[in-house]
């Protein structure tokens, strides 16, 4: 059985900063993960940042690769103490 994280918080303003601050369209970032082997497509991707979407796992790790981040700038400003159990 599959299993998958529960969303109780957005992440897709940290996403979007990201994305900006590298000065990538949506576009291109959605064609840099399938030739990583993320089959996904622009307009799933736009509900990732508008938070209508819940974020894969597989596309979290590509996307901490292609920015050289830490998995905290994605969770930057998450009031995480407050989270429902």
């Amino acid at each position: 059985m599959e299993q998958k994280l529960r969303r109780d918080r957005c992440i897709g303003d940290n996403l979007r900063a990201l994305r900006e601050k590298y000065g990538i369209s949506q576009e291109k970032l959605c064609a840099k993960l399938q030739l990583r082997g993320c089959d996904i497509a622009r307009s799933a991707y736009a509900k990732y940042e508008a938070g209508e979407l819940n974020v894969r796992i597989s596309v979290l790790l590509e996307l901490k690769k292609i920015y050289g981040c830490s998995f905290e700038d994605f969770f930057e400003g998450l009031d995480i103490n407050s989270a429902n159990d």
